[in-house]
C-alpha cells in the first residue's frame, strides 16, 4: 500500500483519472531494467524515480567521465570516476527513498542477457550501438518482456516499443520486432559514434524523457503505445514524425522460420 507520503509525494499522479491509485500502486510494485546510464538513460532513470518505479535495476559498466556530463545528466561533477551505476543510485536515492536500486556494474552480453532481463517487468534500452540494441531486443524477445527502444545521432532521435511476443488469439504472432524495423544490422565503423560526430546534450534529454513516458504508460495501462509505429524526431527544425511498420514474416524472430536464443548468439559471434 501507498504511505501517507507516497500519497502527497505522487498526488499530482493520483488526481489524473488515467492514473489514479491503482496506477501509482502499479508504478510501486514495477521492476524496470534500464540498461546504460548514459545520455538516454539519465533522464529515463530520472523520471521513473520520480514517477515511483518500485525498483530500478541499472546496468552499465563505465566509469563518469568530464565528456559524459554535457548530456547525462544524472551524474554530478563530485562523481567523476564512480562507476556510473553507483553515481546514479546516488542519484535515485536523492530524487526519492522510496525507489529500491539494483546496480548491475557489467556489461550486457550473450551470457547475461537472459539472467538480468527475466528478473524485471519491463527493460528500457538507453545504449548507443547496435549491438547491443540486437541483443537487448532478441532477449526481450525469448524473456517475453517489452523493450522500449531508442536512438539518437546529432540532432535526431527515435523511440518505439517493442512487444513482438504477444500472439492474437488464433495463436500467431502479430507484433513487429527490432528486426522487422532494421532487418539488416550496418557493418561495424559504418556509422560514427557519439564520441566522433558529437550529440546535443538536451536531445537526450528529450528522447529519454519520451522513453520514460513509454514505459509509465506500459506500466500503469493507458493511453496508446508506440507498437509498431517509430516516432522519429528533428530538433533542428523541432519536426515530429511518426511512421508505421510491420511484422515481417522473414524476421527471425516470429516470423516463418524463427531461429533460437543460442543460433543468434552464434551468428553474432561469428
Amino acid at each position: 500500500m501507498l504511505s501517507a507520503a507516497e500519497l502527497e509525494r505522487y498526488a499530482r499522479h493520483i488526481v489524473l483519472h488515467d492514473v489514479g491509485g491503482p496506477g501509482q500502486q502499479k508504478l510501486k510494485n514495477a521492476r524496470v531494467l534500464v540498461v546504460g546510464a548514459g545520455g538516454l538513460g539519465a533522464p529515463v532513470i530520472q523520471y521513473l524515480a520520480a514517477a515511483g518505479v518500485g525498483t530500478l535495476g541499472i546496468v552499465d559498466d563505465d566509469f563518469v567521465s568530464l565528456s559524459n556530463l554535457q548530456r547525462q545528466v544524472i551524474h554530478a561533477t563530485d562523481a567523476l570516476g564512480e562507476p556510473k551505476v553507483a553515481s546514479a543510485a546516488e542519484a535515485i536515492a536523492a530524487i526519492n527513498p522510496h525507489v529500491s536500486v539494483e546496480p548491475h556494474p557489467v556489461r550486457l552480453n550473450g551470457q547475461n542477457a537472459m539472467a538480468l532481463i527475466s528478473k524485471y517487468d519491463l527493460v528500457v534500452d538507453g545504449t548507443d550501438n547496435f549491438s547491443s540494441r540486437y541483443l537487448i531486443s532478441d532477449a526481450c524477445f525469448f524473456a517475453q518482456k517489452p523493450l522500449v527502444s531508442a536512438a539518437v545521432g546529432q540532432f535526431d532521435g527515435s523511440v518505439t516499443l517493442l512487444k513482438p511476443y504477444e500472439k492474437a488469439g488464433d495463436g500467431k504472432y502479430m507484433n513487429p520486432s527490432y528486426r522487422c524495423l532494421f532487418p539488416q544490422k550496418p557493418a561495424a565503423g559504418s556509422l560514427p559514434s557519439c564520441s566522433e560526430a558529437g550529440v546535443l546534450g538536451a536531445l537526450t534529454g528529450l528522447v529519454g524523457s519520451l522513453q520514460s513516458l513509454e514505459a509509465i504508460k506500459e506500466i500503469v495501462g493507458f493511453g496508446d503505445g508506440l507498437l509498431g509505429r517509430l516516432l522519429l524526431i528533428d530538433a533542428r527544425s523541432m519536426h515530429f514524425e511518426t511512421i508505421k511498420y510491420k511484422r515481417s514474416a522473414k524476421n527471425p524472430l516470429n516470423g516463418e522460420n524463427p531461429k533460437s536464443w543460442a543460433d543468434l548468439l552464434e551468428e553474432e559471434s561469428s
